[in-house]
């Protein structure tokens, strides 16, 4: 734990353009090995998520990267200087790829042999797992104390009638232990987060610890002002955490480039350095390294990667509560009214990712209030299709007073609210004479995008004719627009 990384690199499909060394618009199998080499010696991340959740899984990603560009990993050590990361299905709420979760914990004593061969000496490619939807110390514990008993500790084990041991058999196994990374994806859980983080460490002699905040997610489940204060309150609470354990705590943020999901591009990344000070690694999604010149990601990439880590900000603790709550519930019931309207756009918009369906046996539904939901780049793309980005839902549920607040600990929502702003239909049928007024009330006047308000108009123009033989081309033209899918 040497060198914690800044910059991961995420397979999450929220690019508008496609990448120039795709063999299709669907990235999938060899298309996401050449991802992670360009990530790496193109854009200067140093950090690859290597996604088996939901997806196709390649547990010979160290293989295929050391044999296919084996000149630049001579120089750039796997696992020293540039890192995979493996995230895993959670058995506790995918219980259709549990098991999956044990071939990939398989896989890493395997890819350290790879790497040992390659580099003639002893280096772990991997030695970390992301686990999604965390909610318990013991969730995290399971996995590495699996790794531990059953992966390593079987090495030791004799065959029958005083035979060799396995190791003697099959070779020792390396890493002798992992390290696993919690992912805090709802706002209950992320507010408990370091509480977490704290039962999970006793005892285990851990020095340093990653934790993973998730942005997108929360901000569907919660609205994206809950789940930027559901953020900054976890932040400080593992800075107390850290102070009180002598752990070093290293937060990941998980962010898009859609405000709602973040807002973290190459142009706002000066921003969000200084709005999270404590973060360490900031999550660099598919629209951040594709729907940008890479000349703008490259200077992004070294400035993440440069920046000081300062202590979080402090925040007010009750009267942040009391704003996630109260636009929570508003935020809640205007999806519950608008889940028909988004379902029957998300559909428009493109696949990026050959993602499995998470409905049913193929994965787990996106159900909230009754209804079920697309996941979070389609739900956003659907909302900013339709004239009415999720950045608005339950702005009207913000009194003054919090909107001064926001001002305060969350110097970016009035420039989120007005880029959301610029592509809404403020005549649109989706548009409530409540909201208007409340983002009259603010006195922020946005110009609006007239490219992505004509384009918006047309595909409700042609859906009240009943014709959708262009939506999907129309959806992909605002997504280019605005530099993300959704």
């Amino acid at each position: 734990m040497a060198s914690i990384p800044r910059c991961m690199s995420t397979q999450h499909p929220d690019n508008a353009s496609v990448p120039f060394f795709a063999s299709s618009s669907v990235l999938a199998g060899e298309d996401e090995i050449r991802e992670a080499f360009y990530a790496f010696s193109h854009l200067g991340c140093d950090e690859q998520m290597w996604d088996v959740e939901g997806k196709e899984i390649d547990t010979y990603v160290v293989k295929k990267l050391l044999s296919s560009y084996p000149e630049y990993f001579h120089e750039n050590v796997l696992g020293d200087d540039v890192r995979i990361t493996l995230r895993v299905p959670n058995p506790a709420v995918e219980r259709a790829e549990a098991k999956i979760l044990l071939e990939t914990l398989e896989s890493i004593p395997r890819s350290y042999d790879a790497a040992r061969l390659f580099y003639e000496r002893d280096v772990p490619p991997i030695f970390e797992v992301i686990l999604p939807m965390t909610t318990s110390a013991q969730d995290i514990n399971r996995i590495y104390h699996y790794y531990i008993d059953h992966i390593v500790g079987r090495q030791n084990i004799r065959f029958r009638g005083d035979d060799i041991t396995i190791a003697e058999w099959i070779g020792e196994f390396a890493p002798s232990r992992i390290h696993v990374i919690p992912l805090f994806e709802d706002v209950p859980t992320m507010l408990r987060s370091a509480e977490i983080v704290e039962e999970y460490l006793a005892g285990k002699g851990i020095e340093d610890q990653r934790v993973f905040l998730a942005r997108s997610d929360t901000s569907m489940d919660s609205g994206f002002v809950a789940a930027a204060l559901a953020n900054k309150v976890a932040l400080a609470r593992l800075d107390d955490l850290a102070a009180r354990s002598g752990v070093r705590i290293h937060p990941i943020l998980g962010m898009g480039s859609a405000p709602f999901r973040g807002g973290l591009s190459p142009r706002t990344a000066e921003r969000v350095g200084r709005e999270y000070p404590s973060v360490v690694t900031f999550t660099l999604q598919s629209a951040f390294k594709y729907d940008y010149p890479i000349t703008e990601v490259r200077a992004a990439c070294e400035h993440l990667r440069s920046r000081p880590i300062l202590p979080a900000a402090p925040i007010d603790v009750e009267r942040a509560m009391a704003i996630i709550e109260r636009t929570s519930a508003a935020y809640r019931e205007h999806v519950v009214e608008l889940e028909p309207h988004i379902n029957r756009m998300a559909k428009y918009v493109p696949a990026r990712r050959a993602r499995k369906l998470h409905v049913g046996l193929f994965g787990y539904a996106r159900g909230r209030g009754g209804v079920t939901l697309p996941r979070a780049i389609s739900f956003t793309g659907a909302l900013y299709s339709l004239g009415l980005p999720p950045e608005l839902l339950a702005f009207e549920a913000l009194t003054a007073d919090d909107i001064q607040f926001l001002h305060e600990v969350y110097p970016s929502f009035q420039s989120k609210v007005m880029e959301a702003m610029a592509c809404t239909d403020f005549e649109g049928p989706l548009m409530t004479d409540a909201l208007r007024r409340a983002l009259d009330r603010t006195g922020w006047h946005q110009p609006q995008n007239a490219e992505h308000l004509a384009i918006v108009r047309r595909i409700r123009s042609d859906h009240e004719r009943g014709d959708t033989t262009h939506t999907g081309e129309l959806v992909l033209r605002a997504a280019l627009l605005r530099r993300f899918l959704g």
